[in-house]
């Protein structure tokens, strides 16, 4: 996952006081159309040449963000005539001032922020109280309530305008880098969101990270019903993630895989129905059956009741903050419009039928048949994972951490082999240079994440997971995901010609260039595939691949909208209905497919916890990553990359004519899966 706190986003969200007994959202707008229609006729009379076009939707976009305690309508039109720019050069001028103003801003308080959550993010040692006190304060919440003040934000808004995602989709083509820069500029001042609320929403979810960052599951201490241990002592794996990537390690195990398996599945089910028992959680203390759920302690009974609600708590918290910050988003009045039509830059309608129609593609139902038959059984729901199409599964995961461990015995191992894996991928020394100088690597305190810099001269940060033993094959199978974050953090950053237009046009695209790392992860070990059927088989593990996080995105979509239509619902309420979802969405798209009615594990994800309506960028990465790989299937990676994401954040659907000539679509996989099964 990749973790990037931009000032940027703090300014679009938006912060502003709201003083007792007023209104919210656009309700406290205080300047009315006849004052707008009398501004333009004043100032076009005073200048001819401006762009009418132009000042009228930077006086209007402007005047949604007015409020009664900024001043009166007089007030109002005296700060447009004395501060619209109608001069071009001079608007360009003014422009790149205001971008380096906001990169010392967004780069400072990203540095602040890394410093304050070093404690929560690193494996620094015990987290005391005033860490988390100090980890989920957010020091720019207060930003933006200070540029309405000092009216810094009307300024931008009034020459600077917001352009809405039909806009840019219909305009963008026609626009210079310089003007699509300007818009984006323009997508800072959207709403006016009070301080306290946004410090809530960080707060909620800051505790929901630790709350998952520390949900570790003592493998060693787990027994089936007649009391055998099927795994190491030591093994302690993080949910979901661990858990996840430990049934993709067993089926090289033949049916002592399969036992594994089984029993990681039924914790993943208690753990969904908060049937788990509470003393069991990130504690070496106690035995704990779950096919049975009895718990014992040195081999005696013990009483251990389950797991509150305390999973589903943390999605209502979040849930409630961000609807508490709904009425002072008029355009946006909904984290899902929020997170899909402003931050995804695609609707979640258009999410949703893409999702949809290839759940649904008949391709699917024969490569089950295909999976079944390599496996020798029927499909069980935890073979959504199945991981029998990558290279790995020829060589035993044991092997492969021996070799990961004794490359990588701390995480300055693996910085100092940062510029050898790139030349790997094609950089030259002096690039591979350049790009592994600006990232640095931390030990992790959870599975690991990318943190990337918020201003020219500052560093990206790798944070991966290494135990005492060095890192496991796989921690360095997310830590070189991690890696490709850092790697388009670094270019989409540095090598852009505009600050405003530095990153890619969502969350999505960069987790395509992680998925493009992390499948050479067996490639940068210097472990060839030699197979013929290579390239086939690679496009039957995206596919299936591509079906089990689609299924985990739609399940979460259909839990917000179910959480807006219930905004008073309880944790527990929550967690039937989750549940419900998940099975419906199984019933509906996979049991067709597996045989098998009812699972709940479309739930598992840990994402849905802490980072909420994050999941559907993992599909959508998905088929952005199988677009970008075809294109570079006769080219050199590592310059068309660096060609890719120094275009910076265009609008998804134009970045991607730019990168391979043409818009996003799920119809070029499934168009080779079929050729492969055919």
């Amino acid at each position: 996952m990749k973790k990037y706190i931009m000032l940027l986003l703090i300014i679009a969200v938006g912060c502003s006081p709201q003083k007792k007994g007023e209104k919210s959202g656009s309700a406290m707008q205080a300047i009315d159309d006849a004052t707008i229609t009398t501004l333009m006729g004043s100032i076009t009379a005073d200048m001819p040449g401006a762009d009418t076009r132009l000042l009228e939707k930077g006086i209007r976009h402007a005047a949604s963000l007015w409020r009664q305690e900024d001043g009166t309508a007089a007030e109002f039109s005296d700060f447009v005539k004395n501060n619209y720019i109608a001069d071009p050069a001079k608007r360009k001028q003014v422009f790149l001032k205001i971008s380096n103003f906001l990169e010392s801003l967004s780069g400072n308080f990203n540095e602040i922020v890394i410093d304050l959550r070093k404690n929560l993010d690193e494996a620094t040692g015990e987290i005391d109280d005033v860490d988390r006190m100090f980890g989920t304060y957010s020091p720019g919440s207060h930003l933006s309530d200070d540029f309405y003040t000092n009216k810094i934000a009307f300024y931008i808004a009034l020459n600077y305008p917001y352009y809405t995602l039909a806009e840019k989709e219909e305009l963008g083509p026609s626009w210079t880098r310089e003007e699509w820069a300007m818009a984006r500029l323009g997508d800072m001042f959207v709403s006016r969101v009070p301080a306290e609320i946004s410090q809530a929403a960080g707060l909620a979810s800051g505790n929901a990270e630790m709350y998952i960052s520390e949900y570790n599951i003592c493998m060693g201490k787990l027994r089936t019903d007649d009391g055998r241990q099927l795994f190491p002592d030591d093994m302690v794996l993080l949910s979901h993630w661990n858990l996840r990537d430990e049934i993709k390690s067993n089926y090289a195990e033949g049916e002592k895989g399969t036992e594994k398996q089984d029993m990681i599945y039924k914790v993943m089910e208690r753990i969904i129905r908060q049937e788990i028992p509470k003393v069991v959680i990130n504690n070496p203390e106690y035995e704990w059956a779950p096919f049975s759920n009895k718990v014992t302690k040195d081999g005696k009974p013990a009483e251990a009741e389950p797991e509150p609600d305390t999973r589903y708590e943390h999605v209502l918290n979040i849930f409630k903050a961000h609807l508490a910050a709904d009425p002072y988003n008029p355009e946006m009045n909904t984290a899902i419009l929020r997170k899909f039509s402003a931050e995804m830059e695609i609707s979640q309608e258009e999410i949703e039928v893409l999702f949809d129609s290839y759940l649904r593609s008949p391709e699917l139902a024969k490569l089950g048949k295909l999976i079944s038959e390599r496996l020798g059984r029927e499909l069980k729901p935890y073979d959504i994972w199945y991981d029998g199409f990558k290279a790995r599964n020829s060589y035993p995961e044991d092997k492969l951490t021996a070799k990961t461990s004794a490359l990588y015995p701390n995480p300055d191992a693996f910085k100092a082999d940062m510029p050898e894996m790139l030349k790997k991928l094609g950089w030259s020394s002096d690039r591979a240079k350049y790009l592994a100088d600006k990232i640095v690597v931390d030990p992790a305190r959870g599975s690991g994440h990318a943190w990337g810099a918020g201003m020219r001269g500052a560093k990206s940060h790798l944070r991966t997971r290494i135990s005492e033993k060095g890192m496991d094959y796989k921690g360095y199978n997310i830590a070189v995901h991690e890696f490709g974050h850092n790697v388009e953090q670094t270019i989409s950053l540095y090598d852009v010609d505009y600050y405003t237009m530095s990153g890619v046009p969502n969350t999505a695209v960069t987790e395509a260039l992680a998925f493009v790392f992390q499948h050479r992860d067996l490639f940068l070990l210097g472990i060839k595939e030699n197979d013929p059927e290579a390239e086939k088989v690679e496009i039957l593990d995206a596919a299936w691949s591509l079906m089990e996080i689609m299924g985990v995105g739609m399940t979460e979509m259909l839990v917000w909208k179910w959480l807006y239509e219930n905004p008073g619902a309880t944790a527990a309420q929550l967690k039937e209905k989750t549940i419900d979802i998940a099975a419906e969405t199984w019933n509906k798209y996979y049991a067709p497919v597996f045989g098998v009615q009812d699972s709940p594990v479309l739930a598992i994800y840990s994402h849905t916890i802490d980072v909420p309506l994050y999941l559907p960028n993992y599909s959508y990465g998905h088929i952005v990553q199988f677009q970008i790989e075809n294109y570079l299937k006769d080219k050199k990676l590592a310059s068309e990359v660096d060609r890719m994401f120094s275009q910076g954040r265009l609008s998804p659907q134009q970045w991607m004519m730019g990168a391979v000539g043409s818009k996003i679509s799920a119809e070029p996989i499934l168009e080779s899966l079929r050729e492969v099964l055919d």
